[in-house]
């Protein structure tokens, strides 16, 4: 397995081809959101896949006209089903669950010969309206996802040394 691979070849996609998702890598992606780890195994969680062109243009509009979102073949809102469990730490749950979820598609993606692009920067009103969202949960994420166009350079990442330490801070 050579994951760590995955993980240096992901990229965040800025400019997406028009070409179809295949249904098959579709749902390698979200089972792989599916078997993502959550607190206490809970999985309060709901992956909506929007293909549709005119919702996903309706999504670009809540996106702040952002170009990369109506090019992306196909969005998944990672939804949570329960915003209110907080976890024994302190935290709550639903963003550091959907966190995993997103990384674990987001590589599969990868795998798959896929693009993603994670987007926070939407009104998520907006776009609960546009996938009846019930009231009391949350879209928390957008991961875009398609064929890039072309793969950006990665960014630099901090050294190891600067960012993990062991035993003591």
């Amino acid at each position: 397995m050579a994951l760590l691979e995955e993980i240096l070849n992901r990229r965040s996609i800025k400019e997406f081809k028009s070409k179809p998702i295949e249904k098959d890598k579709l749902e390698r992606v979200l089972e792989a959101g599916r078997l993502a780890p959550s607190a206490k195994n809970r999985q309060e969680w709901r992956f909506i896949v929007l293909q549709k062109e005119q919702l996903r243009e309706k999504v670009k509009e809540a996106a702040f006209g952002d170009e990369k979102v109506g090019q992306a073949p196909a969005i998944i809102a990672l939804c949570t089903t329960n915003v209110e469990y907080i976890m024994p730490n302190g935290q709550l749950s639903y963003p550091i669950d959907l966190a995993f979820a997103a990384a674990f598609m987001v590589l599969q993606a990868v795998a798959e010969g896929l693009g993603t692009c994670v987007l926070s920067t939407y009104d998520e009103q907006m776009v609960r309206d546009l996938i009846t969202v019930p009231y009391s949960m949350r879209v928390v994420l957008l991961i875009l996802l398609g064929y890039p166009e072309k793969l950006p350079e990665a960014t630099p990442r901090k050294t190891l040394k600067r960012i993990a330490a062991f035993d003591h801070w």
